[in-house]
């Protein structure tokens, strides 16, 4: 039956071709985008090859996460499995979670504390570091069996991937002659980044994990949009966190084009004071609603920075969220072209106050996938999917802001998205 149903759903139109080849971008160029880039499955394995696995520094970890000798974090970069690791010199390692004898998935847990990871198929044994320390019966039994005399463990570790961190926040990439991460992540997205990963010591709050049926891609674009914001979360609207006519941004990187920033700043008002004309464009926002716990509204000023609430997404997979004082990393992880995990690491600072600490545990129930705000995205993204997958239609319309492409000062602006798809347009060879 699933035979079947596979083979019907290739014959039934030109929605999802089987080779890389039969994909034309649109004649509008970076005014449209094509459906198929969400439901292809030859344009999803392109993605692996040439964005995860090719030239991207992609987050893996928290260096909180492994503060000791020894610790792991089970991560991921794209698709791909691998394990952050913190070596006797201190170091960290990153390395395919893939034995190199018969590439079972070694590591099983998310996190703990090892003095070597050990296959449990046969047992083969690596450092800290990635490196082939053992072999069980690498000479055989009575002289007899086991591997040739030429064999060296040093030319069989773990596949190690370039690893790079700042101010605790850990990247790995497949490519070993990647351009430092600051160039990179280029001088506006590096003004907000530091902001957040100022030096300080980080204390981690806790996990959400949840997968969302839709394209990797329409995360990135979510929040570079910041149209959808000021209309589709009434949270948002109502009580003034990101409001049509607020002080606010849509940053993108003068290099790429593939990162960007997302910032507003909050008024000095709990509740948000919105023109009549405003209103009638926003079927969101609702006259009179107030919150029982006023306190999920206080903003404590405690960053230079002009902005109450930045999204920064760092291509290919990492989201760094400050709402107010509620601060947390969103890991992509994709699953296919129809489905992503998104992995959300919520912390703090070491010297936090207690009260603090309290405040930001609070407002994190504005964030992960039943949040005031996340479960929103979560819905209208998979909308979207079903949409794009199930229409007779070829290609979505990206004109708002028309002729902008990166940065934008209005909240009413696709141009960060146009920017986005014109460096994917260059590195897949669409």
């Amino acid at each position: 039956m699933f035979q079947s149903q596979a083979i019907l759903g290739r014959m039934a139109g030109t929605k999802n071709p089987d080779q890389i080849e039969d994909h034309v971008w649109p004649a509008e160029g970076l005014d449209s985008i094509p459906d198929w880039v969400y439901t292809s499955d030859a344009v999803y394995e392109r993605e692996v090859e040439r964005i995860f696995h090719g030239r991207t520094w992609n987050y893996v970890a928290l260096e909180v996460e492994v503060p000791n000798v020894g610790d792991y974090k089970r991560s991921y970069v794209g698709p791909t499995p691998v394990v952050v690791s913190r070596a006797e010199d201190g170091s960290i390692h990153v390395f395919e979670n893939r034995c190199a004898h018969r590439g079972a998935e070694f590591c099983r847990n998310s996190r703990g504390n090892n003095k070597e990871f050990v296959c449990p198929y046969h047992q083969w044994s690596y450092d800290l570091k990635g490196n082939l320390q053992g072999i069980p019966f690498k000479r055989g039994v009575n002289k007899a069996g086991g591997m040739p005399k030429d064999f060296r463990n040093e030319n069989h570790g773990l596949k190690q991937l370039a690893v790079t961190t700042r101010n605790g926040v850990v990247f790995a990439s497949f490519c070993h002659d990647m351009e430092p991460l600051e160039d990179y992540l280029t001088p506006e997205i590096l003004k907000d980044f530091d902001v957040v990963f100022n030096g300080r010591k980080l204390q981690l709050h806790g996990y959400y994990k949840n997968e969302v049926p839709a394209n990797w891609k329409m995360y990135h674009e979510n929040l570079k949009d910041p149209y959808h914001a000021t209309l589709l979360h009434s949270f948002l609207v109502v009580f003034g966190l990101m409001v049509a006519g607020n002080e606010s941004a849509m940053i993108a990187d003068s290099k790429y084009g593939i990162h960007g920033t997302m910032a507003s700043a909050k008024k000095e008002d709990k509740y948000a004071k919105v023109s009549d004309d405003t209103k009638k464009e926003m079927r969101s926002f609702h006259e009179g609603m107030k919150l029982q716990d006023e306190r999920f509204l206080e903003y404590i000023k405690e960053f230079d920075s002009p902005w109450s609430v930045t999204m920064q997404t760092i291509w290919p997979n990492l989201i760094v969220q400050r709402e107010m004082n509620t601060l947390g990393v969103r890991h992509i992880v994709p699953n296919g072209p129809n489905s992503f995990v998104m992995m959300w690491t919520m912390f703090g600072y070491e010297d936090d106050t207690e009260e603090m600490t309290r405040h930001r545990l609070r407002q994190g129930n504005l964030m992960g996938p039943s949040g005031f705000l996340g479960l929103e995205d979560n819905e209208a993204l998979r909308f979207t999917q079903e949409g794009i997958s199930k229409s007779t239609s070829q290609q979505s319309v990206i004109k708002l802001d028309a002729g902008n492409v990166g940065t934008a000062d209005s909240l009413i602006s696709e141009a960060a998205i146009r920017a986005m798809y014109r460096h994917y347009r260059e590195v897949m060879g669409l």
